[in-house]
């Protein structure tokens, strides 16, 4: 994504001059990787105002000797600086040049105190000012590269989940955690690389909780399986959510389901540009509501996803903001009744100008095993 890097850095410095900084101090793995392609576990980057499209003679990276081939392969368009400390290395080279350098943002939600002791000490001259969020409010649109890369983890999840349940890894007698490694294996086998969060694999009276951890429990006739799980792929989350019945549904299991499937699709059609976002769990929260089962929604509808499994927006009724497009979000309403049994149902969209793109495409058919 070499490109997509560049113009990432672009659109970065002009938000720093909007916001009236020299330049940026980004400390924040996930935001370097986003800048520059870097995923080594040691770096920081200095991102001058100034620099012009084509040009950014005045931007620096730095890591250290571990990773300077490795620095050298994925930031090949950078100045690279070699330093262990990398965060108080480039502050001392604000500190030379403190005449570009007057007023210098760093990530106050990243940055520990002493780690900011550590950087207003390395350059005592520069104006250090509180820039929170500005690479995330970057991150929140995805670029083509990173929707390829999201399109390319719910499919190897997909196609996981349809090898299990083709090859008979969701039966009766096998345990939750033997399940949850087995699709986790799945994904690994159709290219990711690895899980985006611990498989949740909930059978029975657990697919309640819902976010109950798999355990030895024993699957059995008659339960409602769910499944929430996804793939990593280029550093990318996909998140999807199944439930399914071991044997033949039971009337309850039938209208959980059915109430949760007319849910999750009042949230997707809700997913459109300029949406309020506690407007869209409003509109599938008023369907499960509607129905007596309220109190039993237990969560907020969705929320964004991409370098990491949970980022903005945040879906819900202590969300923020407005829909945009571009967006990655999840939309996965739920319905859990302590003792029997809950419903789940997820999946991962991207925003787009007209009707969302769905990314997640196994059925969300009540599929009974």
């Amino acid at each position: 994504m070499p490109e997509s890097h560049v113009h990432r850095r672009t659109a970065l410095r002009a938000h720093l001059r909007e916001h009236e900084v020299d330049a940026m101090l980004v400390t924040d793995l996930l935001n370097i990787r986003y800048l520059t392609g870097f995923t080594g576990s040691n770096a920081a980057l200095l991102v001058h105002a100034a620099d012009e499209a084509g040009s950014e003679r005045r931007t620096v990276f730095c890591t250290d000797g571990r990773y300077q081939t490795q620095a050298g392969e994925q930031v090949p368009d950078l100045e690279l600086l070699i330093d262990r400390g990398s965060a108080s290395a480039l502050a001392r080279r604000i500190e030379s040049g403190v005449a570009q350098h007057r007023r210098v943002g760093f990530e106050s939600g990243h940055v520990t105190v002493d780690g900011w002791d550590a950087l207003a000490g390395a350059a005592p001259s520069a104006e250090l000012v509180r820039t929170p969020g500005l690479v995330e409010q970057l991150r929140l649109f995805k670029d083509e590269a990173e929707v390829e890369a999201l399109r390319a983890a719910c499919a190897a999840a997909d196609r996981a989940l349809a090898e299990l349940l083709e090859q008979g890894g969701l039966r009766p007698g096998r345990t939750e955690l033997e399940v949850a490694r087995d699709l986790e294996a799945r994904m690994l086998d159709n290219g990711a690389a690895g899980p985006s969060f611990d498989t949740i694999v909930a059978a029975g009276a657990n697919s309640a909780v819902p976010h109950h951890r798999p355990d030895g429990t024993v699957l059995a006739n008659g339960d409602f399986v769910k499944m929430d799980f996804g793939a990593l792929v280029d550093g990318y989350h996909s998140d999807m959510t199944r439930t399914v019945v071991l044997g033949s549904p039971a009337e309850w299991q039938r209208e959980i389901y059915e109430l949760v499937a007319a849910s999750q699709a009042a949230g997707r059609e809700a997913v459109r540009v300029d949406a309020d976002v506690r407007t869209v769990d409003s509109v599938a929260r008023k369907v499960i509501t509607d129905a007596g089962y309220g109190e039993r929604f237990l969560h907020g509808l969705g929320h964004g996803v991409g370098l990491q499994i949970h980022e903005a927006p945040a879906l819900s009724q202590r969300g923020d903001g407005t829909i945009g497009a571009g967006m990655a979000v999840t939309v996965e309403p739920g319905v859990y009744l302590p003792g029997r049994g809950g419903v789940r149902i997820e999946d991962t969209l991207i925003v787009r100008p007209s009707t969302p793109e769905l990314l997640t495409l196994t059925t969300k058919e009540l599929v009974a095993i």
